[in-house]
């Protein structure tokens, strides 16, 4: 079992790599790790991510009170916000929150990642909603969020940032990699004159191939929150934060399916390269 200490020196090296990539500014971002259910390690406020020691993080209990921090260090106001990630998703042992520019762009803009337009991200992402506008480090936030929680892996939090969540760091940080690199791809296809996006039977292939795959996971493959039982990535930006229609956290979901845990595997190289095998199957060439 990995002691404390290299899960801090593990915090210390992800912030680097969210900082190094432009996906936080100044002090902006937070990260927290699960050790047990009453204890959690967390980025402390008001430093930069990209500069962090060890002996800057902190640990707090299930309800963001302070357990441990070295003077002059305190937990970060957001902490409210992971906390209810861990509350309402056991399988979760890391969350992630930054401000990478493409998908905090769409955030601002008001536009879910939503929309059918490469293989690799249909499959091993799923879609981002938009979880709807709370002021930071009060429980807005965490309310607002609470929703989404059953059905998703990520979220981007409106006029705010992103928050991605899995069952360990490296999956939490890859996941937030993989919303920006998607966020990223669909604003520069509309540059170009609009994407072109999968049709429906096409996303229907491309889910099918993640069943046969067994990835673990919370997905429009297996869940479905809209209203009209469409799939996610064909909702006409149904999850967008003036249109998500929600379920109450707890609802089991439409499809009957049950929860599946979420880890790295399906960010791996090794995962992309046969997705991209099957899809390639599928259209025969």
């Amino acid at each position: 079992m990995v002691n404390e200490y290299e899960i801090k020196k593990q915090i210390c090296d992800i912030g680097k790599r969210i900082y190094n990539r432009n996906m936080v500014a100044a002090n902006d971002g937070n990260i927290s790790v699960k050790l047990n259910d009453h204890e959690f390690l967390c980025t402390p406020t008001g430093v930069s991510k990209g500069f962090m020691t060890p002996d800057y993080i902190c640990k707090v209990d299930e309800n963001g009170n302070v357990i441990q921090a070295n003077k002059g260090f305190r937990p970060s106001s957001e902490i409210k916000m992971h906390m209810r990630v861990y509350k309402l998703r056991p399988d979760v042992g890391s969350v992630v929150h930054a401000h990478p520019v493409y998908a905090t762009s769409f955030a601002i803009a008001g536009i879910p990642l939503t929309q059918p337009i490469m293989p690799e991200a249909v499959i091993a992402l799923g879609c981002v909603p938009i979880a709807e506008y709370g002021t930071p480090s009060t429980n807005e936030i965490p309310d607002r969020l609470e929703k989404y929680l059953p059905y998703y892996d990520a979220v981007l939090l409106e006029s705010h940032g992103a928050l991605t969540w899995s069952t360990d760091l490296l999956a939490a940080y890859l996941k937030m990699e993989s919303v920006e690199f998607y966020a990223q791809l669909l604003y520069q296809s509309k540059m170009l004159g609009g994407p072109k996006e999968f049709d429906q039977a096409t996303v229907q292939k491309l889910y099918e191939i993640r069943r046969q795959m067994g990835l673990p996971g919370k997905h429009p493959a297996n869940l479905c929150l809209n209203k009209d039982r469409m799939n996610c990535h064909n909702c006409s930006g149904g999850c967008s934060a003036e249109k998500a229609p929600g379920m109450p956290a707890g609802t089991s979901s439409v499809h009957g399916t049950t929860d599946m845990h979420v880890d790295n595997r399906a960010q791996s190289p090794e995962v992309i390269a046969e997705i991209t095998r099957r899809v390639l199957e599928q259209l025969g060439k």
